[in-house]
């Protein structure tokens, strides 16, 4: 089989046969290479044992190879599952007839420094134990300056509808996909770097992403699992001194900030726009061999060779969009920006930009404040996972028969219902009430609407009511601790709903207050990251103040527990008043 120059040239790279533009991290250990033999004692590339608690990288088995195929043994290429982007120059362009382009992150030219990690991402997901943060072969790595010998770094091509319009070929403009990982329990993560470098899909952009927004990602990303919604993962933050100019506000004050790289994880990063841009250039074949990649990979409960496969990955995609986004509702969480590029096809939360969690019960917060229309304000959130899963399965359309083209279109018009029962659900749990009642859906809308009328502070008032007795309840003594129900019970109709809520608690089978009390401390949290405390963070971080990066990841851990440091930092007071002039954009 014939190879192009520039591929046989970089197979040569790739195990060892010649000299790259950047050394492969550990290369002389030789992790990546042909067998020696039938009694070799070198394992095959991507073979190695998986072990907690690795200290060195030069044991720690990246590859990409289920992506490109095993590309180190005797210098064969198998191109299964993907083909790769024939161009090999790195420069903004229009990429057709492949999933990936291979190109390699650009590092800091400047000093840079490790602002935080995850120990659990590291230890528990990564096999790696936390002293590794001390070397600096690690400090290289999740700064873009080596690649582990045995991974090749990629951009993913996409598209997507953006603000509700078309916006074509889109993809990796600052992110390096830079291997797959399999852990000891078997679980598969893809690591990427972010604001990693110019990619063909950076257009006009400078492929780098500021310390501001990276902070916001670290935090927010962990903080989101530890209140049990399905999120990527943040292992490692790092800032450089390196220049990048940004306009904030897209008001022409262009500043000077700091560049810094995120190292994030995924099982899988591909996005309803990565079917799309399939779609939209016509390459049906591609987009087959992507989607079926897709569900052997990350949907084993649909076989291969079901007839009706793809109809089946369509309704669990739609099943889980409306839990996750009924998820967001439940913790106030906005996600700022919901394009189609931005919604995961695990239906998992990805691409945190301006996203915001909101302080005062409001159903038009809008986070972001690029979203000139409001459209992604935090109630209409629904509507657009509706609006985005229309267009995946117009992607999908030319895969399907006719009757498959039926029947997902009424799997479509099952998702309102599917969301409402989510939602409904967690609402319910929020407050504490068993079973089932005719009622509980007017109890949880009654007091939606007394706080939107108050503006009464949404987490902290499910939060009080998790740690307020029936009886202060029922007497209307409300302590002042309890700021945000002092706040909701300025409402008129606050006795009305008090009654209703204390009847219906009374109908809870076998449930005492004790009980109601330690169960709804558990689903509502009384830490979350405000943007308040996020830009607190990122004020002291642009200083070289670390600090309340720490702070906050360690408290958010821990959301659903009273944390004394968290108090002394008044993380569940109400927010201080410079808070509501806080914006935050799409520029990152």
């Amino acid at each position: 089989m014939w190879w192009p120059p520039w591929l046989a040239a970089w197979l040569a790279w790739a195990c060892g046969a010649g000299a790259g533009r950047r050394a492969p991290l550990c290369a002389s250990r030789g992790l990546c290479r042909a067998p020696l033999g039938p009694n070799a004692s070198h394992p095959e590339p991507g073979h190695c044992q998986r072990q907690r608690g690795a200290a060195d990288l030069c044991a720690w088995p990246l590859s990409s190879e289920s992506l490109l195929g095993t590309p180190c043994s005797a210098l064969v290429l198998l191109l299964d599952p993907f083909p790769i982007d024939v161009i090999q120059e790195n420069y903004a362009r229009n990429v057709r007839n492949c999933i990936f382009s291979i190109v390699y992150p650009t590092p800091f030219k400047s000093r840079v420094r490790l602002v935080a990690v995850s120990k659990e991402v590291l230890e528990n997901i990564l096999d790696l134990d936390i002293s590794v943060k001390g070397t600096s072969d690690f400090l290289q790595f999740i700064s873009g300056g080596k690649v582990i010998l045995g991974s090749v770094p990629l951009a993913h091509r996409y598209g997507g509808h953006q603000f509700g319009s078309w916006a074509g070929q889109l993809g990796d403009g600052r992110a390096h996909l830079i291997g797959v990982y399999t852990n000891r329990h078997g679980e598969r993560w893809e690591l990427q770097l972010k604001g990693s470098g110019k990619t063909p899909y950076s257009r006009n952009g400078d492929g780098r992403a500021v310390l501001r927004s990276s902070v916001r990602e670290f935090l927010c990303s962990e903080a989101m699992h530890y209140l049990g919604i399905p999120t990527s993962r943040a292992a490692s933050l790092v800032v450089s001194d390196d220049d990048v100019w940004r306009d904030q506000f897209y008001n022409g004050n262009i500043k000077k900030e700091r560049g810094a790289i995120v190292l994030r994880l995924a099982k899988s990063w591909f996005r309803i726009g990565s079917l799309e841009i399939l779609a939209h250039s016509g390459e049906l074949d591609l987009q087959r061999r992507l989607l079926d990649f897709i569900i052997q990979e990350h949907f084993p409960s649909i076989a291969m060779n079901d007839s009706n496969g793809y109809l089946e990955f369509f309704s669990t995609v739609v099943s889980e969009t409306a839990n996750l986004i009924a998820l967001w509702m439940s913790v106030g969480f906005a996600h700022g920006v919901c394009n189609t590029d931005n919604f995961s096809l695990l239906s998992i939360t990805i691409d945190y930009g301006p996203f915001g969690f909101m302080d005062s019960y409001d159903p038009n917060f809008v986070p972001n404040t690029s979203d000139d229309e409001r459209r992604y304000k935090i109630g209409n959130q629904a509507n657009v996972g509706l609006f985005n899963l229309s267009k995946l399965l117009q992607a999908l359309k030319p895969l399907l028969d006719p009757r498959q083209k039926q029947l997902a279109s009424q799997i479509l018009e099952g998702y309102g219902e599917r969301y409402y029962i989510c939602f409904t659900e967690l609402f319910k749990t929020k407050l504490g009430l068993l079973g089932e009642n005719e009622d509980d859906n007017y109890l949880i809308a009654f007091l939606l609407k007394l706080m939107e009328d108050t503006r009464a502070d949404f987490t902290m008032t499910f939060r009080q009511l998790s740690e307020i007795t029936e009886d202060q309840l029922k007497e209307l003594h409300i302590p002042e601790e309890f700021w945000a129900l002092q706040d909701l019970g300025k409402h008129k109709l606050f006795s009305e709903w008090v009654t209703m809520y204390l009847l219906r608690l009374n109908r809870n089978k076998g449930d005492s207050d004790t009980k109601r009390r330690t169960r709804m401390t558990t689903v509502n949290p009384r830490y979350i990251l405000r943007n308040w405390m996020a830009e607190s963070a990122v004020q002291k971080a642009n200083s070289n103040d670390f600090s309340e990066v720490h702070l906050l990841q360690q408290i958010l851990q821990h959301p659903f527990q009273r944390q004394q440091a968290a108090e002394k930092a008044g993380y569940s007071l109400r927010p201080p008043a410079w808070a509501k002039d806080l914006k935050v954009s799409c520029s990152s």
